[in-house]
């Protein structure tokens, strides 16, 4: 070793040369100036690359006046920009600079989370977590009325979120340290994760059941939607504590990094921002701005809208899962293992390996099992319902303060964060020990709840995938029912539109009536730089025919046994009428009116009766 590389470890004071002026003096490399390489000037990266035996680079380096903050977005294509032509050198740089800008451990924050693990976060994130619009996901049911059914479904959309934003970072660092040509940089990483975290801000009261029951008959022109919502409360989340500096100090760039942040949440611009970004961009095709075109395959990390395959469900499938006692058959693990970047058409996209074809058919057929026997259960979405009906009967005599001290309903909160940030699932409690009149409506519907005295199940049935019934038409189903008055008996009990409730699901694969498979690409082993498609006959013959159909449930809100009844021979009667599939306990509960309907006939059971009526005939005429 010679004397100069035993020198830069020597922790003695060298001494001044006295030919050199004081302004020109070496720099001896003591570690960081001030604890991070982002403050570091122009000399001070010189210093450090000639610490790491890089000298030769010093030169290109101070005359480009490349800083510390620069480091951690400088790709292959910089350094050939720079002049730097050897291969093995720019290769060296590059794994100098990844170790050097990777988070130290001093910095980061380590969480323990049930499903994951110890996980590290970077202090970006922890900052984002530590303010009100984060903490108030502590308050909302991750499943919303499952929890009345399911005792385990206690967790919230706060440890959800955190979950989210840790397999986003596990997605993102995987596809940079298996692709450097991808050129995904610390900005691209950090803003992914950041996405992942908040993609649940804009959630209401009970989850799905504020924006899929409660705001649909509350405010129906509004379509609301969560991630919408998300997006708005992600902006004041930022503003009203002053965040925009923190994030310009860990290196992102605004308001472009914000944008690519919002866009990972809740897709696209809107129309006239997609109009204006494309006349700017010579009628691209390209709908987002925060990231260009190269980088399309970051969009697919937190919210695939081309296939479904991202880290929400990962969480979702395993947090739910143990929570509610169900097995997961998914291993978001192994995906991490062969995930990697192709081309497809003039876009890239995370594709998978060709052999993994058939786990991703069993992830979403766990994803259609957790909705049949948790998500869309019976009793839950009764409760869920009746909830619904409770919020609508307060809604107007709610008053929620926001901004500037003005006051706002339930369903008016979401025009303004400051009061939908108060708005939680605490809104439950606040109704049902109010002394408030105005309230005893809504505060009986609750107690009921708590009570168990639910509404009555009545049955449930299938339409044909020919006829399913219409959005438009959901409000006349109450009645429609009530018009349909058995034909074999007259009922001791009359019903009417009011006693039913008629509860119209819809149940697929993600992608209403489309395989989502269809729009997943597979590289092979041999060449796993080119994508490939790969159908469904080509996997297995066992495979479903149909990936959505729709499922309509009864309930009746009298609970008195002649009321639920004469429901259910009510519900006999519609579905004859309406050609739907043959109650599951309609042999039971109407055997008068069954046989009346040709197609619900069992041909089976029908031959094997008359083949056994002829078989006691046959043994009466031999013995007699």
């Amino acid at each position: 070793m010679n004397s100069m590389k035993r020198g830069r470890h020597d922790s003695s004071p060298r001494r001044a040369d006295p030919h050199l002026t004081p302004g020109k003096q070496p720099k001896t490399w003591c570690g960081p100036r001030s604890g991070d390489y982002r403050d570091w000037d122009v000399e001070d990266v010189c210093v450090f690359l000639e610490s790491r035996s890089l000298g030769q680079c010093r030169e290109i380096f101070r005359e480009n006046q490349i800083k510390g903050i620069v480091l951690q977005d400088l790709t292959e294509e910089h350094l050939k920009e720079l002049k730097i032509s050897p291969v093995g050198l720019r290769l060296e740089l590059l794994h100098c600079f990844r170790t050097l800008c990777q988070n130290p451990p001093s910095i980061m924050k380590v969480f323990n989370d049930p499903i994951h693990g110890h996980i590290e976060l970077h202090p970006l994130l922890v900052c984002i977590i530590d303010t009100p619009q984060f903490q108030r996901l502590r308050y909302i049911r991750q499943l919303g009325g499952s929890y009345y059914v399911f005792p385990g479904a206690s967790h919230n959309r706060f440890e959800h979120s955190i979950g989210v934003g840790h397999l986003a970072g596990c997605l993102v660092q995987v596809l940079h340290e298996r692709q450097s040509e991808l050129q995904i940089n610390q900005r691209d990483m950090l803003c992914v994760q950041i996405a992942g975290l908040c993609h649940d801000l804009g959630h209401g009261p009970f989850s799905h059941m504020f924006d899929g029951r409660f705001m649909p008959l509350a405010n129906p022109k509004k379509q609301f939607k969560h991630e919408a919502a998300s997006v708005k409360m992600f902006d004041h989340l930022i503003q009203s504590n002053g965040l925009e500096s923190k994030m310009k100090e860990y290196g992102l760039h605004l308001p472009e990094d914000l944008h690519f942040i919002k866009e990972q949440i809740a897709g696209p611009p809107v129309h006239e921002d997609v109009e204006q970004f494309n006349s700017s961009q010579n009628n691209s095709t390209w709908p987002y701005v925060g990231r260009k075109e190269e980088k399309s395959f970051l969009y697919e990390i937190v919210a695939n809208k081309r296939n479904g395959i991202d880290v929400d469900k990962w969480d979702y499938f395993a947090r739910d899962c143990h929570h509610l006692g169900i097995q997961n058959n998914f291993d978001y693990k192994r995906f991490l293992k062969f995930a990697r970047v192709c081309e497809v058409g003039n876009k890239k996209h995370i594709c998978t390996r060709d052999k993994e074809v058939g786990n991703l058919y069993d992830m979403f057929h766990t994803r259609n099992c957790l909705h049949r026997r948790a998500y869309q259960h019976k009793v839950g979405n009764l409760i869920e319902t009746m909830i619904t009906d409770a919020f609508l009967k307060a809604d107007p005599h709610i008053r929620i303060e926001g901004s500037d001290g003005n006051l706002y309903t339930i369903s008016g909160s979401v025009e303004d964060m400051e009061a939908y940030t108060k708005l939680t699932d605490n809104i439950f409690q606040q109704i049902l020990y109010s002394n408030d009149p105005d309230l005893s409506e809504a505060k009986e519907i609750l107690r009921k709840v708590e009570r168990r005295e639910l509404y009555k199940y009545v049955g449930q049935t299938h339409p044909k995938a020919s006829c399913s019934i219409k959005p438009e038409e959901y409000d006349t189903l109450p009645a429609d029912l009530a018009n349909s008055i058995p034909q074999t008996s007259s009922p001791e009990v009359r019903l009417s539109s009011v006693d039913f409730i008629v509860d119209v699901i819809h149940m697929d694969y993600g992608m209403k009536e489309q395989n989502p498979i269809n729009n997943v690409r597979f590289y092979c082993k041999s060449d796993p730089c080119k994508a490939v498609k790969i159908t469904k006959d080509q996997v297995s013959q066992l495979l479903p025919e149909k990936f959505a159909e729709q499922i309509i449930r009864v309930y009746c809100k009298r609970m008195d046994e002649k009321s639920l009844e004469a429901a259910k021979r009510y519900f006999v009667q519609w579905c004859m009428d309406n050609d739907f599939s043959k109650p599951q306990d309609g042999d039971v509960v109407a055997p008068d009116m069954t046989p009346l309907k040709a197609s619900w006939a069992d041909k089976e059971e029908e031959a094997s009766d008359s083949q056994h009526n002829a078989r006691v005939q046959k043994s009466r005429v031999k013995l007699f």
